[in-house]
């Protein structure tokens, strides 16, 4: 039997940080004019490091911007350029700059390039080794040399030195129309790091036949690295599949029968709570099942799909966060005038939920929420163009665990 926690969690709503929607985030909401014309994207990278500060990676006027938090959010400090000459970054929708730090203090981050030629684009890779002040010149990590497409990237690291970059290549499409073959959507490659970033393997071919658009989703367990994509099965079935990258062998994990000649562009999340269950969360318009669902996985056994969020709002992109029992699931839904953030929580490993709780809204604009968890803070972070960067904390108060 599973042991149960019952945790405490508050929402402090009065302890909610913005920052400046554009310029540079240190700023609070009386900017300059010159902060205000400057070209920002909404969709940015976040994560938290071991000394508990929070990273932020986002994309102003063609330049990759990371700057640091030692307050949870509340202010920013030291905005540092990444990439020293300008470039077309995607930074919207399913594609973000991907930010992690390792146990000794590497800031590690990559991004997607977007070239002139349509829908091609390059992986690029970048990392500092004092604590964010410098970074490395930027390199790319697809080696096939080709202008195609090199999308979607995500990242994922075990904190002690193993990198691992994946991303929607289409090269083997490209391949296969040059003899004349057909070839169902794209492939999965991968470059990996043994040492940080200094240095990466030879790309490889992870899966052949995925979806063009929906983004990979990347966790670290005990076993290893673990990716979550959508999947071509069949003639045109996109379900989601899920494999170990080190250990191979693609299971699918979801049967919702979603066949589309399309790309959905509304990728999967997946979360390991480090004590061996996975947490899944997806979008499906299939025949057995429409909305967004999650799941959990232990071993060979699996919850059953539970929905959540409100169909009518077009409740979409949700992307999970674990620790321990503790679960956060967070989604973007639309009402007819405002963007809204809704939560779902677990104290209990994914065995039973809290009622959903609005948490946040906006009229214009907005990225979709980001939930992260530490041994020290609970946040949930939004990106809009109207309020600017929003980090709203819930507080973990205690935890009591008790055998079933």
């Amino acid at each position: 039997m599973w042991a149960k926690s019952v945790v405490a969690i508050l929402f402090l709503g009065i302890s909610m940080t913005v920052i400046a929607a554009h310029g540079d985030p240190s700023a609070t909401n009386n900017q300059t004019a010159n902060q205000k014309t400057a070209k920002s994207t909404l969709a940015v990278g976040i994560a938290i490091g071991g000394d508990g500060r929070l990273w932020l990676a986002r994309v102003e006027n063609q330049r990759l911007l990371v700057s640091h938090s030692h307050d949870g959010g509340v202010k920013f400090h030291r905005t540092v350029v990444v990439t020293p000459e300008p470039e077309d970054i995607v930074a919207d929708g399913e594609n973000r700059p991907k930010i992690a730090v390792a146990k000794d203090g590497t800031v590690i981050l990559s991004w997607t390039q977007a070239l002139p030629k349509g829908h091609a684009g390059n992986i690029r890779f970048a990392r500092s080794t004092d604590s964010g002040k410098t970074f490395s010149s930027p390199i790319t990590l697809n080696d096939d040399g080709r202008i195609t497409g090199h999308r979607f990237d995500a990242l994922t690291i075990d904190g002690s030195g193993r990198v691992v970059v994946a991303w929607l290549d289409a090269r083997d499409r490209d391949a296969a129309r040059e003899r004349g073959e057909k070839f169902s959507g794209t492939s999965i490659y991968i470059a990996q790091s043994s040492n940080n970033g200094a240095s990466f393997s030879a790309n490889q071919r992870f899966q052949q036949h995925t979806c063009e658009c929906c983004r990979i989703a990347l966790t670290w367990t005990n076993e290893g690295p673990v990716a979550l994509w959508r999947n071509i099965f069949g003639a045109n079935t996109r379900d989601f599949a899920i494999a170990n990258i080190d250990q191979g062998g693609v299971r699918r994990i979801t049967d919702d029968d979603w066949q589309i000649d399309a790309c959905p562009h509304n990728g999967g999340g997946i979360a390991a709570n480090g004590q061996g269950l996975l947490h899944l969360t997806w979008f499906t318009n299939g025949s057995k099942r429409q909305g967004l669902f999650y799941k959990y996985i232990d071993g060979d056994r699996e919850s059953q799909p539970l929905a959540i969020g409100n169909p009518a709002n077009q409740a979409s992109h949700a992307t999970v966060a674990a620790m321990g029992d503790t679960v956060v699931l967070t989604w973007r839904e639309f009402n007819g005038q405002s963007y809204l953030v809704q939560m779902m929580r677990s104290n209990d490993g994914g065995n039973s939920w809290g009622e959903p709780q609005r948490l946040m809204e906006t009229n214009g604009a907005a990225d979709y929420p980001i939930p992260l968890i530490s041994n020290k803070q609970v946040l949930v972070v939004w990106n809009t163009a109207t309020e600017g960067l929003r980090v709203l904390p819930l507080d973990r108060i205690s935890t009591v665990k008790a055998n079933n």
